[in-house]
Protein backbone atom coordinates (compact mmCIF):
# COMPACT_ATOMS: atom_id res chain seq x y z
CA UNK A 1 0.00 0.00 0.00
CA UNK A 2 1.10 3.60 -1.15
CA UNK A 3 1.56 6.16 1.78
CA UNK A 4 0.13 9.12 1.83
CA UNK A 5 2.88 12.35 0.59
CA UNK A 6 3.01 14.41 4.10
CA UNK A 7 1.55 17.39 3.77
CA UNK A 8 3.49 20.92 3.04
CA UNK A 9 4.36 23.30 1.14
CA UNK A 10 4.63 23.05 -2.60
CA UNK A 11 5.66 26.10 -4.08
CA UNK A 12 5.62 30.15 -4.05
CA UNK A 13 3.44 30.43 -7.00
CA UNK A 14 4.81 34.74 -6.63
CA UNK A 15 8.05 33.35 -6.89
CA UNK A 16 7.50 30.58 -10.28
CA UNK A 17 5.78 33.94 -12.06
CA UNK A 18 8.74 36.10 -11.24
CA UNK A 19 11.58 33.72 -12.15
CA UNK A 20 9.83 32.88 -15.32
CA UNK A 21 11.00 34.74 -18.11
CA UNK A 22 8.63 37.91 -19.22
CA UNK A 23 7.46 35.96 -22.54
CA UNK A 24 6.71 32.55 -21.01
CA UNK A 25 3.28 31.77 -21.27
CA UNK A 26 1.17 28.34 -20.85
CA UNK A 27 1.40 26.05 -17.59
CA UNK A 28 4.46 27.38 -15.70
CA UNK A 29 3.98 25.24 -12.88
CA UNK A 30 2.50 21.63 -12.43
CA UNK A 31 1.41 19.66 -9.24
CA UNK A 32 3.05 16.21 -9.56
CA UNK A 33 3.93 13.54 -7.26
CA UNK A 34 2.79 9.60 -6.95
CA UNK A 35 -0.72 8.64 -5.50
CA UNK A 36 -1.80 12.61 -5.45
CA UNK A 37 -5.90 12.86 -6.11
CA UNK A 38 -5.86 16.22 -7.64
CA UNK A 39 -4.01 18.05 -10.90
CA UNK A 40 -3.62 21.92 -10.75
CA UNK A 41 -1.24 24.15 -12.95
CA UNK A 42 -0.44 27.72 -12.94
CA UNK A 43 -1.05 29.43 -16.18
CA UNK A 44 -0.11 32.47 -17.58
CA UNK A 45 -1.37 34.22 -21.09
CA UNK A 46 -0.01 37.08 -22.59
CA UNK A 47 -1.84 40.71 -22.34
CA UNK A 48 -5.17 40.63 -24.81
CA UNK A 49 -4.46 36.43 -25.00
CA UNK A 50 -7.98 34.38 -25.12
CA UNK A 51 -8.53 30.96 -24.75
CA UNK A 52 -11.39 30.04 -27.22
CA UNK A 53 -14.60 28.77 -25.44
CA UNK A 54 -15.10 25.47 -24.64
CA UNK A 55 -16.30 23.39 -22.21
CA UNK A 56 -14.55 20.28 -19.82
CA UNK A 57 -16.73 17.73 -19.99
CA UNK A 58 -15.57 15.51 -16.55
CA UNK A 59 -14.28 17.69 -14.31
CA UNK A 60 -15.45 20.79 -11.97
CA UNK A 61 -12.32 22.93 -12.13
CA UNK A 62 -11.34 25.73 -9.67
CA UNK A 63 -10.04 28.76 -10.86
CA UNK A 64 -7.98 31.37 -8.75
CA UNK A 65 -6.47 34.47 -10.37
CA UNK A 66 -2.97 35.18 -9.08
CA UNK A 67 -2.16 37.90 -11.11
CA UNK A 68 -2.66 40.51 -13.69
CA UNK A 69 -6.36 40.79 -14.72
CA UNK A 70 -9.04 39.49 -17.68
CA UNK A 71 -12.63 38.00 -18.22
CA UNK A 72 -14.51 34.92 -17.24
CA UNK A 73 -17.42 34.86 -20.64
CA UNK A 74 -19.99 32.21 -19.65
CA UNK A 75 -22.98 31.83 -20.75
CA UNK A 76 -24.59 33.55 -18.20
CA UNK A 77 -22.43 36.61 -19.20
CA UNK A 78 -19.00 38.41 -18.51
CA UNK A 79 -17.07 37.97 -15.23
CA UNK A 80 -14.74 40.28 -14.70
CA UNK A 81 -11.51 38.46 -12.82
CA UNK A 82 -8.82 40.12 -10.91
CA UNK A 83 -6.26 38.85 -8.22
CA UNK A 84 -7.39 36.48 -5.70
CA UNK A 85 -11.07 36.10 -7.87
CA UNK A 86 -11.95 32.20 -7.59
CA UNK A 87 -13.80 30.59 -10.26
CA UNK A 88 -16.02 27.44 -10.12
CA UNK A 89 -16.02 25.88 -13.60
CA UNK A 90 -18.82 22.80 -13.42
CA UNK A 91 -18.40 20.09 -15.35
CA UNK A 92 -19.59 20.73 -18.83
CA UNK A 93 -20.32 24.22 -18.76
CA UNK A 94 -19.21 26.64 -21.47
CA UNK A 95 -16.40 29.50 -20.98
CA UNK A 96 -14.18 31.37 -22.25
CA UNK A 97 -11.02 33.38 -21.19
CA UNK A 98 -9.66 36.73 -21.89
CA UNK A 99 -6.70 37.97 -20.75
CA UNK A 100 -6.36 41.81 -19.62
CA UNK A 101 -3.95 44.33 -20.61
CA UNK A 102 -1.24 43.34 -17.76
CA UNK A 103 -1.71 39.38 -18.60
CA UNK A 104 -3.18 37.11 -16.84
CA UNK A 105 -1.88 33.92 -14.43
CA UNK A 106 -4.68 31.35 -12.85
CA UNK A 107 -4.15 28.58 -10.95
CA UNK A 108 -6.24 25.26 -11.89
CA UNK A 109 -7.22 22.89 -9.42
CA UNK A 110 -9.48 19.72 -10.13
CA UNK A 111 -9.20 16.43 -9.77
CA UNK A 112 -6.72 13.93 -11.41
CA UNK A 113 -7.81 12.75 -14.56
CA UNK A 114 -7.65 9.01 -15.29
CA UNK A 115 -4.80 7.63 -17.25
CA UNK A 116 -5.33 6.89 -20.52
CA UNK A 117 -6.46 3.49 -21.17
CA UNK A 118 -5.88 1.05 -24.21
CA UNK A 119 -8.93 1.26 -26.40
CA UNK A 120 -9.88 -0.94 -29.18
CA UNK A 121 -8.75 0.42 -32.33
CA UNK A 122 -11.03 2.62 -34.14
CA UNK A 123 -12.50 1.37 -37.51
CA UNK A 124 -11.11 2.12 -40.46
CA UNK A 125 -13.13 4.73 -42.82
CA UNK A 126 -15.47 3.62 -45.49
CA UNK A 127 -13.24 3.29 -48.26
CA UNK A 128 -10.11 2.52 -46.43
CA UNK A 129 -7.07 4.63 -45.52
CA UNK A 130 -6.02 6.01 -42.04
CA UNK A 131 -8.54 8.21 -39.76
CA UNK A 132 -7.38 11.80 -39.77
CA UNK A 133 -4.52 12.91 -37.95
CA UNK A 134 -4.82 14.87 -34.70
CA UNK A 135 -1.48 16.10 -33.76
CA UNK A 136 -2.30 19.37 -34.29
CA UNK A 137 -4.86 19.64 -31.34
CA UNK A 138 -3.06 18.18 -28.70
CA UNK A 139 -1.36 20.44 -26.16
CA UNK A 140 2.57 20.27 -26.69
CA UNK A 141 2.96 20.70 -22.69
CA UNK A 142 -0.24 18.93 -21.02
CA UNK A 143 -0.74 16.28 -23.48
CA UNK A 144 -3.93 17.05 -23.26
CA UNK A 145 -6.35 16.29 -26.98
CA UNK A 146 -8.25 19.96 -27.73
CA UNK A 147 -11.74 19.00 -28.30
CA UNK A 148 -12.63 21.96 -30.57
CA UNK A 149 -11.38 21.48 -34.07
CA UNK A 150 -10.54 25.39 -33.96
CA UNK A 151 -9.25 25.27 -30.94
CA UNK A 152 -5.74 27.70 -31.07
CA UNK A 153 -4.95 27.34 -26.78
CA UNK A 154 -4.90 24.18 -24.94
CA UNK A 155 -8.87 24.32 -22.37
CA UNK A 156 -6.40 22.41 -19.49
CA UNK A 157 -3.08 24.38 -19.19
CA UNK A 158 -3.42 27.93 -22.19
CA UNK A 159 -0.67 26.62 -24.36
CA UNK A 160 -0.84 27.51 -27.93
CA UNK A 161 -1.20 24.72 -29.92
CA UNK A 162 0.77 23.93 -33.19
CA UNK A 163 -0.92 25.25 -36.12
Amino acid sequence: MTQPRPAGLLTDLDAVLAEAPADSTGALWRLTGAGRGLDSNLVRLRPGAAIAEHAEPLLDVLLVVVAGDGRLDTPDGPHPLRPHSACWLPRGSRRSLTAGPEGLAYLTVHTRRPGLGIAPAAPTPAGGGEPACLLHRVCPACGRLATEPAAAHCSRCGTELPE
